[in-house]
């Protein structure tokens, strides 16, 4: 084998690199699903992507002869060490070919550069937060992944542990067939959600995209507010929470989105979302398409062609965030809201749903999936090294 050189991202050439490289790694994976380049792109552009208004990254490629085999990225999250009052670095974006010394060296930079940056530990993989897609999947590689989750080789967590790395928290993915679950579910359960809406004079209803910005103010106070004493949690900036609003807003089904409110004030709130990963599997994208074309697939693969063809519609919906107000929790919010989702998920042919990321500690949350039917399918895990 040639010799290997690790360099740092220097220009928009090597940027491309880095964000090509999955293609590869990932070449006879059926698995594995292709992201939009054009949404990669901005996601790493420090003018668009908010994260970089409180975060350090810096970038590096690992080369053979002149041939990407390796990526990674290593950084600081201020407004993360800030909240938890921590002083922990971060690794993310790690992919690389079937070569162990090329992943050691990888992972070597990403600690080499958080413990320059003075942090006296690494928490990883995350990109860039737990705002956003984190975890290495460490089971069930046999399925792709739900639209912002992530997938990986099983090797990577081989090579993630024999750097030293352990364990510091796993992250859950329920799952749950809608079908039997409207088939079966307890009418007991039923007359208790009725009982609960009575008793606490909580009504739920749909987003309202004709006041869209008002909805995300309010989806944000109950998610920072309901989050905040989680592991991990580091709460949204407006700047951050409004981009992915706009991002989101594109693909956001509104009957799949509720709010609960007592009195007026909301209480809970829910966002399921359509899985994309399954048009995307089928359009493809990749670095040598032009935008236009694998947005004109993307749409064709996602709303054209289920109008001809019932098979192709989209089988899979992801629970992407679920909050209730810390002063609410086991009153039975979230209980009404997974019910709520489900009917409304059956009635417009989803079959299965996930529901994720649950933290392994988040005993309340897991507890009311379980009742609800739902069962661990998948597992996540983020790994942490002191340095």
């Amino acid at each position: 084998m040639s010799e290997l050189h690790i360099s740092p991202v220097k220009n928009e050439a090597d940027m491309m690199d880095f964000i090509s490289l999955p293609w590869e790694v990932y070449r006879d994976n059926p698995y594995w699903v292709p992201p939009l380049v054009s949404e990669r792109r901005d996601f790493h552009n420090k003018d668009k992507n908010p994260f970089f208004e409180h975060a350090t990254v810096a970038y590096f490629i690992a080369r053979r002869g002149g041939k990407v085999v390796g990526t990674i990225a290593s950084f600081t999250n201020e407004k993360y060490n800030e909240f938890q009052d921590l002083n922990t670095g971060f690794f993310g974006f790690f992919e690389v070919l079937d070569d162990e010394e090329a992943a050691a060296a990888l992972l070597r930079a990403a600690e080499n550069w958080a413990k320059e940056a003075g942090h006296d530990t690494i928490l990883g993989p995350a990109q860039f937060s737990t705002n956003d897609e984190v975890g290495l999947l460490v089971d069930s590689f046999d399925d792709a992944p739900r639209v912002l989750m992530t997938y990986n080789p099983p090797r990577y967590m081989d090579y993630i542990e024999q750097a030293g790395f352990q364990k510091a928290m796993d992250l859950w993915a329920f799952a749950l067939q809608i079908e039997d679950f409207m088939q079966n579910i307890p009418p007991k359960l039923l007359r208790v959600v009725e009982k609960i809406k009575k008793r606490h004079k909580f009504e739920i209803r749909p987003l309202n995209m004709r006041d869209f910005d008002h909805e995300v103010e309010l989806f944000k106070r109950v998610y920072n507010k309901s989050w905040e004493r989680n592991w991990g949690f580091v709460p949204m900036t407006d700047a951050e929470i409004n981009h992915l609003a706009q991002e989101l807003k594109q693909i956001i089904d509104p009957d799949l989105a509720f709010m609960v409110e007592q009195d007026g004030e909301v209480v809970g709130v829910s966002l399921s979302l359509p899985d994309l990963c399954q048009p995307l599997l089928s359009a493809y994208p990749n670095p040598g398409t032009p935008n236009w074309l694998s947005m004109l697939k993307l749409v064709w693969h996602w709303k054209v062609l289920p109008l001809f063809s019932p098979d192709s519609r989209l089988k899979w919906l992801r629970v992407f965030a679920l909050g209730v107000m810390p002063e609410f929790r086991g009153s039975g919010v979230d209980a009404l809201m997974y019910i709520e989702t489900a009917k409304v998920a059956a009635a417009k042919g989803y079959k299965r749903v996930e529901m994720s990321w649950i933290l392994e500690n988040n005993d309340m949350m897991n507890r009311s999936i379980r009742l609800l039917g739902g069962e661990v399918y998948k597992t996540y895990r983020m790994y942490g090294k002191p340095l």
